[in-house]
């Protein structure tokens, strides 16, 4: 009997906002390292669950390499960027003979030596492998994809969804493509296209035209003869590099002219959609007009400039301000003040404190806000996610996290202040549920998010409103300076080529 192909799985992901001035350094990872992979990401949502269950589907072993992941924030530093890439280096290098690779990236990730640190690291990992040997890539679906990707991979396949639940499906898709490519059935081609456009971050909600339509495109594509995955990237607005902006990635078996040919027509369709792609929010004051006149209930209003998926403070208090300038009652506003976390602590469950929070981490999120109310709840901030949710992850931690309530006639029409330790994006209800908070019951929600909240939220929100407000993560281009992406790109410039 012949003995299962070895396959080295393993990974590093980091969405890098180049306009945030906090870097992101190597304490921020969460590692793990061999066996850890499998505990940590064999029951969780994410393209490694996929690896994991495609090594049984499709009779591999594997040989977990190195998984490494941050909540996105500012570029990598040159430091974790070489100790984490240098790691799953050695681990390739001093392990068992290979027959492939399974590699988890993000496909935003900037470091201060690389602005295409992905690209960089499949170069590094082809290095190692040598020229011969399959090597299966996977991308989230705000990557911004380089030629260099291409070149030295077999393949890449990218999620379809956003908010992302489609991961575990992309992961086992990359390992069936690496599993035919191991017997001899396929010859990976594949081409990419990049439109010249920036894909407003406000219109990546592919369940929403016009990326509906056009995702739902690609998985026709895919369903074609010869065709092994046909992607469509969104990709970042805040990582100010040259590969900026949406591309699409054909593969297809030997026939390159097939792979051309349907990649343009999936590029010339992201092109024909940029006229429905037009920016218009309310900004904060119009916002909470709109919540307060909604019959429809709980509001989620989003503070698009400080979305924490995206690599924002997390502690923005334009919204707050006008909660509080209009008298709002009954709404819900999560915050990342560790300082006001420790004020809680100190005074303990039952007190009154009065705090200033929020607008503490940088001068582009707002002023501190003065609020007063009795501390609730306090919290380790661990939670369990069991749905399929954007990111995947099971297990997750904002870290210390009090609950602070200003009391008003009804425990409905209470306004509630949830204070984390830890950045922490609303990805799941759980993040509140687990706190003994219901959202479902409150006036107006505030999610510190640009599309991801809606697999959380959407089922129970009576009305979503998008808001433009200032902040690293603001939708709107024009509050940035763009010195390093290629120009001229619709959304930027006034072009139609």
């Amino acid at each position: 009997m012949a003995a299962q192909p070895v396959i080295a799985v393993g990974g590093i992901m980091h969405e890098s906002n180049t306009f945030s001035p906090t870097p992101t350094d190597l304490s921020l990872f969460r590692v793990q390292r061999g066996q850890e992979i499998i505990a940590r990401w064999g029951a969780a949502r994410h393209e490694m669950s996929g690896f994991i269950t495609g090594a049984e589907q499709f009779s591999f072993t594997l040989y977990p390499t190195l998984m490494a992941g941050a909540i996105p924030a500012g570029t990598v530093t040159a430091y974790a960027f070489e100790t984490l890439v240098s790691e799953l280096l050695d681990s390739l290098k001093n392990g068992p003979p290979l027959d492939g690779m399974l590699l988890a990236l993000h496909g935003a990730m900037v470091s201060e030596n690389y602005p295409d640190a992905d690209g960089e690291i499949v170069r590094r990992v082809r290095e190692t492998l040598g020229p011969d040997m399959p090597l299966v890539v996977t991308h989230d679906y705000h990557a911004n994809i380089s030629q260099q990707m291409i070149d030295h991979s077999n393949a890449l396949v990218i999620y379809k969804t956003n908010p992302h639940i489609d991961q575990p499906r992309c992961g086992s898709h990359a390992a069936e493509i690496l599993s035919r490519v191991i017997k001899g059935e396929v010859r990976p081609v594949q081409v990419i296209v990049k439109p010249p456009l920036l894909l407003n971050i406000i219109h990546h909600n592919t369940s929403a035209e016009p990326m509906s339509s056009i995702m739902e495109a690609a998985r026709e594509v895919e369903q074609q003869p010869g065709i092994l995955a046909a992607n469509v990237a969104a990709g970042f607005q805040y990582a100010d590099v040259e590969e900026m902006g949406p591309s699409v990635v054909v593969v297809v078996d030997g026939d390159e002219a097939l792979a051309q040919r349907e990649t343009e027509r999936l590029a010339a369709m992201v092109w024909d959609a940029r006229e429905q792609m037009a920016f218009k929010l309310p900004d904060a004051a119009d916002g909470v007009r709109m919540a307060l006149e909604s019959e429809q209930m709980p509001v989620v209003l989003v503070e698009t400039g400080d979305n924490i998926g995206g690599g924002s403070a997390g502690d923005a208090t334009f919204i707050l301000v006008e909660l509080l300038r209009q008298n709002a009652d009954g709404w819900l506003v999560v915050m990342s003040d560790p300082e006001a976390v420790t004020a809680c602590t100190q005074a303990g469950i039952g007190a009154t404190v009065t705090l200033n929070i929020g607008g503490k981490r940088d001068n582009l999120h707002g002023e501190p806000v003065s609020v007063t109310g009795r501390v609730k709840v306090l919290h380790d901030g661990k939670y369990i996610e069991t749905e399929t949710r954007h990111g995947g992850e099971r297990y997750r931690d904002q870290g210390l996290t009090a609950v602070l309530e200003m009391p008003h006639d009804t425990p409905e029409s209470a306004n509630v202040i949830v204070l984390t330790s830890l950045r922490e994006p609303p990805f799941s209800l759980n993040q509140l549920l687990s706190l003994g908070v219901q959202p479902q019951l409150k006036r107006i929600i505030v999610v510190k998010a640009a599309v991801a909240f809606r697999a959380a939220y959407q089922p129970i929100a009576g009305r979503i409103i998008e808001v433009d407000t200032p902040g690293l993560t603001a939708v709107n281009p024009a509050r940035f300076n763009y010195r390093h992406v290629r120009r001229p790109l619709w959304g930027l410039d006034d072009i139609n080529v």
